[in-house]
Order: C-alpha cells, then sequence, then structure tokens
C-alpha cells in the first residue's frame, strides 16, 4: 500500500495520507485489519479524503505500525470484509463524523479561503467526479456520475466556483446519507437472521449430543448424514458422503467428500455419513454465509425491482436531451444545468433495494428467511399451495403411539432396534422412535453395520450377517418382498388404525410394525383457512404416508385435495403437472423425498425443522415451523409489492416537478437539488419503515 506521513505525535499517534480515497465500504474492514496488530492501539480510516490515522504503542510501535500498514493490500481487506461489512450500520455516530467533516470543510473553503485557493481546491475535489463521470463514458454508459459531472462543469465553464462548490456538497451530503441508510437496512436484516439459532451433533466419545452452533470450537468433532446440513468449515476425519455444495460453486451436482477433505458451511450432504473436525470459529462461517446471502440477494431480484432499476438507468439519456433542448429554447445555462441537477436514478434504486431489505429483515424477524425479493414476487402471484404432510402440516414432533411385535421378538427388542437404526437421521419419526426408546430407559448402542438411507422409502443396514430393514410397507413388503399373513396384516390394520405404520423386518421377516402418531400441528386449519381467504384457488396436501392417516389429516386441516402413497418422483410429477395447468405453484415440505418438488414450484417454502437439502433447494425457509408465517409471508409479499409501487410513483412525481420548477426559473439548481437529495433520503427511510401485516 503506497502512503506517505502527513503528521506526527512522537511515540504515539501517527496522521497518514493514503495514495487515494478509500471506498466507503471497506472503511470497517480496513480498520479491522488494522486494529489486527498488536502494535496498533487505535486506528481511524477517514473514506473521502484518503487519510488514516493511528495510535501505536511499544518501543517500536512507530516501525511496527508503518510495516504492517505497508503490508495491507485488497486481499487482506476482501478478507476481513465478512466480518467487519456491516460494523457502519450499527454505529449511527459515524454518520455524524462524515456530515460535520463534509460541512466544515466546505465552509472552510467558501468563509476563510482566499478565492483563488477556494477555486484550486474545488477543482481538485472536482476530479473525483470528473473520473467517475470518464470511467461511465469508458464504458459507453450514459449514466448518474456523468450527470452530476456535467451540471458541475457548466457552473465551472460559467466561471461560478460558488454555485459548483455548493453542488459538490450537497451531492455528497446526499451520497452519504443514501450510504448509511442502505448500510442501515443491511445490518438491520444481518441482525435478524443473526438471531436465528442453529444446532449441530457434536461427537463426545461414543454418544451425540445436539448443542448450539456457537458452543463449539476449533478441534471439535461434529456428525454431519444423509439430508443434514454442514453449518461449520472443517475437515472430514471418517466416513464418505455425496455433498451439495451449489449454494458456493453453483455446481448442482453433489461432489464426493471422503477423509481428508474438507467441507464448507452452507453446504448438505445428500446421502452418507462423515464426522468433521472443527476448522474455524462457527460463529464466523456462518456471519459469512449470511454476509452472502445479502450480498447474493442481487441475484434473486424481483420483476418488479429489476425493472425499475433498468427504467432509471434508461431516464439518464433523457435527462440529457431535456437539457439540450432546454438549452436551445432558453439560452440559457441555469435552466439547462437545473435539467442535469435532478435525476431520477438514484431515488428509484434506493427506494425499491431498501424497501426489499425491510421485507427480508420482517421476514427473519416473523420466522422465515428469504433469498430474494423474486421470491416475494412469487408468493405475491401464487394461486395454488402444495402442503407435504409429515412435519409440514402434522407436529414436528410426532410420537411412537403403540409397538408391535412378531416373530418371537418382544417389543423393546424392536423399539431398541428401530432406534438404533433411525438415530442417522434428522426426520421428525426417526426422532419420534429414538426418544420412545429412551422413554423406556432402552439402551441402544450400535451392533449393526453402516446405514444406507434410501429416500422415501426407508433404512437398510445389517445384524450379525442378516439384512435389517425399516421403513413404509412400499418399502418393506413391496421392494423387500417380506412376506406378512393375513393375521398379521389384521392385527396392524386394527392396532394402527389412524397412525402411520413403520415396519421392522430382519433377514426377509417382519418383527415388528411401530405406529406413529402424527398429530395435526395447532393453528393448521386456521392457516389454511385464511390462505384460502387470502386468494388460494387450490390448497393441496401430497404425502408418501397411507390413504387412511393422509385422508384423516386432509380432513382435520381443512384440507380438500389430496395425494397418497407417493414416491418423490410422484410429488414432482404432480407439481409439474399444476404448473402445466397455468397454476403459480407454492410448494411446502420439510424431508430429503420434498426436494424435487420444491425445487420444480414457482416457489419452494421449507420448514426450519427439516432437512438441509430440503433447505438447500428451497426459496424460502420458516425458521419454527409455525404455518402462520405463511400467511404473515403472504401478507408482506403483498405489502412490498404496493410499497414499491407507491414509491415508484412519489420518485417519479417529485423529481419531475423539482426539474420542472428549475427548467422554469422557480427555483435555483442548488435548490431543485437540495430538494431531490431531500426527497430522496426522506423516501429511503419511509421505504425502510416495517410493514403493517
Amino acid at each position: 500500500m503506497d502512503f506517505s506521513i502527513k503528521t506526527e505525535i512522537p511515540g504515539r499517534r501517527l496522521r497518514i495520507k493514503l495514495a487515494g480515497f478509500v471506498p466507503a465500504r471497506d472503511q470497517g474492514p480496513f480498520e479491522a485489519v488494522l486494529r489486527s496488530a498488536p502494535c496498533i492501539s487505535e486506528a481511524k480510516v477517514y473514506p473521502r479524503i484518503g487519510e488514516v490515522a493511528l495510535s501505536y504503542c511499544g518501543e517500536q510501535g512507530r516501525e511496527r505500525a508503518i510495516a504492517h500498514l505497508a503490508s495491507i493490500d485488497a486481499a487482506a481487506i476482501e478478507g476481513m470484509r465478512a466480518e467487519y461489512s456491516f460494523s457502519a450500520a450499527q454505529h449511527s455516530h459515524q454518520l455524524m463524523l462524515d456530515l460535520a467533516w463534509l460541512t466544515g470543510t466546505y465552509l472552510l473553503r467558501r468563509w476563510f479561503l482566499p478565492k483563488p485557493l477556494s477555486i484550486v481546491l474545488g477543482l481538485v475535489a472536482y476530479r473525483r467526479f470528473l473520473v467517475e463521470a470518464l470511467s461511465s463514458l469508458g464504458r459507453a454508459r450514459l449514466d448518474v456520475p456523468v450527470l452530476d459531472a456535467a451540471a458541475i462543469g457548466m457552473s465551472f465553464v460559467q466561471f461560478d466556483p460558488k454555485t459548483a462548490g455548493e453542488t459538490m456538497f450537497l451531492l455528497e451530503v446526499g451520497e452519504t446519507l443514501e450510504d448509511y441508510t442502505q448500510a442501515r437496512s443491511e445490518g438491520a436484516l444481518v441482525d435478524a437472521l443473526l438471531n436465528v439459532a442453529e444446532n449441530a451433533q457434536k461427537v463426545e466419545g461414543d454418544l451425540e449430543v445436539e448443542v448450539p452452533l456457537s458452543s463449539l470450537a476449533v478441534g471439535d468433532v461434529v456428525a454431519v448424514r444423509t439430508g443434514m446440513g454442514v453449518n461449520i468449515d472443517g475437515q472430514v476425519i471418517r466416513g464418505c458422503a455425496m455433498v451439495n455444495q451449489s449454494s458456493l460453486t453453483g455446481e448442482p451436482l453433489a461432489v464426493e467428500r471422503t477423509v481428508g477433505d474438507d467441507v464448507f458451511a452452507g453446504t448438505s450432504v445428500e446421502s452418507g455419513e462423515i464426522l468433521v473436525r472443527v476448522k474455524s470459529a462457527p460463529n464466523e462461517t456462518r456471519l459469512r454465509s449470511i454476509v452472502d446471502l445479502v450480498k447474493n440477494a442481487d441475484r434473486y431480484k424481483s420483476r418488479r425491482q429489476a425493472s425499475r432499476e433498468a427504467l432509471a438507468d434508461r431516464i439518464v439519456p433523457w435527462n440529457f436531451g431535456l437539457a439540450a433542448g432546454v438549452a436551445l429554447a432558453t439560452r440559457s445555462m441555469t435552466r439547462t444545468s437545473a435539467a442535469l441537477m435532478v435525476d431520477y436514478s438514484c431515488g428509484l434504486k434506493l427506494t425499491s433495494s431498501i424497501s426489499v431489505l425491510s421485507a427480508m429483515s420482517q421476514s427473519a424477524d416473523a420466522g422465515f428467511t428469504v433469498k430474494g425479493s423474486k421470491y416475494f414476487d412469487a408468493v405475491c402471484d401464487a394461486d395454488t399451495i402444495v402442503f407435504d404432510k409429515t412435519g409440514t402440516l402434522t407436529e414436528a414432533t410426532p410420537s411412537v403411539a403403540t409397538v408391535l411385535s412378531f416373530d418371537g421378538w418382544n417389543e423393546d427388542e424392536v423399539l431398541r432396534l428401530s432406534a438404533c437404526l433411525e438415530e442417522h437421521f434428522p426426520h421428525p419419526v426417526a426422532r419420534a422412535v429414538v426418544r420412545a426408546a429412551a422413554d423406556r430407559g432402552l439402551d441402544h448402542r450400535e451392533r449393526h453395520a453402516e446405514v444406507e438411507y434410501i429416500v422415501a422409502h426407508g433404512i437398510a443396514s445389517s445384524l450379525d450377517g442378516k439384512r435389517v430393514v425399516i421403513g413404509s410397507e412400499h418399502f418393506v413388503v413391496g421392494d423387500e418382498k417380506v412376506a406378512i399373513d393375513e393375521a398379521q396384516k389384521g392385527r396392524i390394520a386394527h392396532e394402527t388404525e389412524g397412525l402411520s405404520p413403520l415396519y421392522l423386518a430382519v433377514d426377509g421377516e417382519l418383527v415388528g410394525v411401530l405406529g406413529i402418531e402424527d398429530p395435526l400441528k395447532e393453528g393448521v386449519r386456521e392457516a389454511v383457512g385464511q390462505l384460502r381467504g387470502l386468494g388460494f384457488k387450490r390448497v393441496v396436501m401430497l404425502t408418501g404416508d397411507n390413504g387412511r392417516t393422509a385422508r384423516r389429516v386432509a380432513e382435520e386441516a381443512g384440507v380438500t385435495e389430496w395425494k397418497a402413497d407417493l414416491l418423490p418422483e410422484d410429488k414432482h410429477a404432480y407439481v409439474e403437472g399444476l404448473k402445466a395447468q397455468g397454476c403459480k405453484v407454492v410448494m411446502v415440505g420439510d424431508g430429503v423425498n420434498d426436494a424435487p418438488a420444491l425445487a420444480l414450484s414457482d416457489v419452494g417454502i421449507a420448514m426450519g425443522q427439516g432437512t438441509a437439502v430440503a433447505k438447500e433447494v428451497a426459496d424460502i425457509t420458516l425458521t419454527d415451523g409455525d404455518l402462520s408465517s405463511i400467511v404473515t409471508l403472504v401478507k408482506l409479499s403483498r405489502a412490498l409489492a404496493r410499497r414499491m409501487d407507491r414509491s415508484f410513483a412519489q420518485v417519479m412525481v417529485c423529481n419531475s416537478v423539482f426539474m420542472l420548477l428549475g427548467i422554469l426559473g422557480a427555483v435555483t439548481p442548488q435548490t431543485s437539488s437540495l430538494l431531490h437529495n431531500a426527497t430522496t433520503i426522506g423516501l429511503s427511510l419511509s421505504a425502510g419503515r416495517r410493514y403493517r401485516v
């Protein structure tokens, strides 16, 4: 890094002039990198004047501080950005310091400096605007920097440095306030997302314990299995798995990860089982993934937001055309300047962006995370909603209501082996089986071989050389060809009436059936009714469960359309059929078997307690699994659309009036610029208000 020492207080403090300006977005990371050196006790970066103030300590503190500053490059600042990129949003006093600096330097030039020197400093300040304008012209773009530079340049051409200085001051104040407003909205979103709890399966000796992610430390070992997310950066120390890394690489196909390979937070295991040693602090990796979500929101802009921003760029050439027309008609440089002093671009882009960030932040507070504004649009336009049953309409904590045993086995043996197999997977039914065994005090330490999870079917393993399977009737009886006599069928039908049966077989013989009680979630019927009231024409339930159970749940939930005994490909085909009919489909699910349908729908919503694969392919995640959040989401999506439409109209009307007043000579160009900037900030603050839903 190039710099020179401007002033110095020996033994204490350095004031350093950098070779150029510092982008406002780099201020926080730059200061963090500076403070990372033990010899530097305090560091302050002044972006707009390109200066750094350092306080150092120690006998060789000065030399070490200078050496540290010299070693900092763009890569070091970028590496620190994940932790500090939004810190400025949390410190409003920084805004006041920036505004005080701008105001002080402007008044100093205007009131106290000789006119020739003031003109020279004004030209120096104009250099930044001119460089940005030339850069845009070099890319064949007529945009706002060109508009600003032209308006200021016209004042210099008229030998009116006072007006040029006023114009630059107003533009810099407006830019500072706009940056702060944007950063504040982004910071609010990050804070909301950080409040969402995450857990991990920590391995302690022979046991696994579910712990908060924040409690993990470097060197800890966590287990990750089929359907689970990788929420730390680490190295695989045992096992093999197919890991979906699309959130990081964009590659849709899972890649194999085995002993010695690195895995990263934000990915998910599609199949297999691995033990991962934590390599970096979980809070840092989590913050990085949240910051990435905020930054990547631009990739998922809604049609409404993208069209407004495109219009903002297209209007700028018309500003120049209008200015040319005013110049020809009035021969007045002042009125021509007025046509250049007001633009629509800042207002349209800023109000749209802040409206979306405010909606995303409020979403996180309300219990759902949205990847981008296009999904608010999709929810707003949707007319059909499709629900998975287990863990979505029914409780995320089902229970084992009955245990049937056959072939000489007793109930405890059936439940013990079932829990031993099911403990490896995060599905609500699996957790119910493990919990039932624990409630009976049954020890189920592993005696079986490595387990295989067969999506939407069940689990297969081996015990003492015999094949063990547990899962649906379709899997155990249909695929595995386990024979069930009429007496067994009658008993199962009678004792699991209204329950979801889970079949356990060893070496081709049925040894037990677990009856899973899966009660409807509280408030589901009310939520379904509200969704119908909001205009959803079709509410559908899809499930891999049997028809009897599906009918009971559908009737209790108030769902009139339902399909049972479905495989993942069947759910995918059903959603595909709905879309072919012209339906705008919202799909809500929680399991690996829901992932294909979630990915195909216009907007996929994953339950927060569901599998990571489902959350990976979904566009929206409910953090608490409460279906009333979907009602709130629909209302919020429609409120966002209304706010963006209203902001668009306000920006267009206000700026058109200010421009017209300037062209008619009713106000000076500087007054129209002041009104323009003040209105932009006011509308942006209004766009950041909480939505009433």
